[in-house]
């Protein structure tokens, strides 16, 4: 079976052209399935058009997860929005004005005067300014009488397509006709449903539907890039979530709130602790961590971050499933390191016994022979206690037993031999919140945060894209 290309339509069966149907054997059209009266709003400037706005991006979000490859919005008035709703959405939607702008410029001279039937919305935005820089805009004198004729008790929105209101709109188009206008376009979607009339009665008004239609069917039409937009697997530990966070929110470069990287965060404290897995084979936190990627690749993230050293032991499998790339925090620090201290340095590593036994530093380390410490038993109890113990980070503390036992860790390494400090669980940072090394004997040695390197990456990512 031929895979046609799928289009989505907004905007109520009965406007829709003729064009559409004559299509069907190339296209498979999804159709907006209920007609909703926000679809039919009056346009004056003063309108609160939100609840038309939230509508139309629902229609637009089920055709995206439908597939679509681009969707069609009828009627002009609804494009003055399309920036607001192409922001959220991954699949283009074709403009009608750039559709008409593209018809105008093939079939009339520049200056030539266009004759426009819109809304007072329309009027008021600036969605027309390509049309004024070319050609001669003239709006009907009579504009309450188009709105009335459009929207009134007997108007064609509530169904009144023969009779006073048909006469009316017709009457406005002939007078745009003595005015000089080499072109009419009816901007107010309700007109389709009286083109063929207008039509008859007066060429010079345009099949806006048609033009339209013809125009998204042969335009190539390259899918939206949206922002870059972060997934954060987070709950691998919760504070550590918020840091982490922090950390890409002040190591963007933005000058606005808008300038910030999109983040979705999938709080999951409730996955398998991945140390108890690895060193004393409690429940496996795979599917956990796997599901909660999977949860944040469909809210459209781009890539995955996991503020959490021990459950990149697990990266290597969970990635093979996925369509999107986590960002590999271990791979990140080492590079870091080497790029500020070179290839010989040695490597001191503070971590979880989980962390350690997978030795998923280690095998990052070794790809450029780099040497990893990591403490005695005795000092490495005094790491877990700083994490898990009941003083420790993962209880709420910061300072106390949990800070005496990390610093004594810190200088176990240093007397071992270490050059510079990972400190390779992602709670281990917040026992050092203002101290980027550590000072033993009058020699600084760096204490690198993880968590901080990922959060640079992460940005630098968003940038690239």
């Amino acid at each position: 079976m031929e895979n046609k290309k799928k289009i989505g339509i907004i905007g109520g069966l009965d406007i829709l052209s003729d064009e559409v149907l004559t299509h069907q054997d190339e296209y498979h059209f999804l159709f907006e399935q209920q007609s909703d009266i926000q679809m039919g709003i009056k346009l004056h400037s003063k309108e609160d058009m939100r609840s038309k706005k939230l509508h139309i991006y629902t229609v637009a979000k089920r055709f995206e997860d439908g597939q679509a490859d681009r969707i069609l919005l009828f009627g002009l008035d609804n494009h003055i929005f399309i920036k607001e709703l192409q922001a959220e959405l991954a699949v283009p939607i074709v403009s009608m004005v750039d559709a008409l702008h593209s018809y105008v410029k093939a079939n009339c001279r520049k200056g030539a005067k266009l004759g426009i039937l819109t809304s007072d919305f329309v009027k008021a935005s600036d969605m027309l300014k390509d049309f004024e820089a070319d050609y001669e805009i003239v709006y009907p004198d009579k504009q309450e009488l188009l709105m009335d004729a459009v929207y009134g008790e007997k108007g064609i929105n509530k169904g009144f397509l023969e009779g006073e209101a048909v006469q009316q709109v017709s009457q406005i188009c002939e007078d745009l006709t003595q005015q000089g206008c080499a072109i009419i376009i009816p901007g107010i979607g309700e007109l389709s449903l009286i083109a063929d009339t207008l039509q008859r009665r007066n060429p010079a008004v345009l099949d806006v539907n048609t033009i339209y239609v013809e125009y998204a069917l042969d335009s190539i039409v390259n899918p939206y890039t949206k922002p870059f937009k972060l997934g954060v697997l987070g709950g691998v530990g919760p504070s550590a979530t918020v840091d982490f966070m922090s950390k890409v929110i002040r190591e963007t470069p933005a000058q606005r709130d808008q300038d910030h990287i999109k983040m979705v965060v999938e709080q999951n404290p409730q996955i398998p602790d991945r140390t108890a897995n690895l060193v004393y084979g409690g429940e496996d936190p795979t599917i956990a961590l796997f599901a909660t990627c999977k949860r944040l690749e469909a809210e459209g993230a781009d890539a995955i971050a996991i503020p959490c050293n021990t459950a990149h032991a697990f990266v290597e499998d969970i990635q093979q499933s996925l369509k999107i790339p986590i960002i590999n925090m271990l791979e990140a620090t080492v590079d870091h390191i080497i790029a500020q201290y070179g290839k010989d340095i040695v490597i001191g590593l503070l971590a979880t016994d989980g962390t350690i036994a997978s030795r998923v530093y280690h095998h990052v380390a070794e790809r450029y022979s780099l040497q990893v410490i990591t403490p005695d038993p005795e000092y490495q109890k005094k790491v877990m206690d700083s994490i898990y113990g009941p003083c420790g980070v993962k209880a709420g503390y910061t300072t106390g037993p949990c800070k005496t036992d990390i610093d004594g860790a810190v200088r176990h390494i240093i007397d071992k031999g270490a050059q510079v400090c990972i400190l390779g669980c992602t709670e281990l940072p917040l026992l050092f919140p203002h101290e980027t090394s550590f000072v033993i004997d009058g020699v600084s040695i760096p204490l690198i945060d993880p968590t901080l390197v990922l959060a640079k990456k992460c940005v630098q990512l968003s940038i690239s894209v």
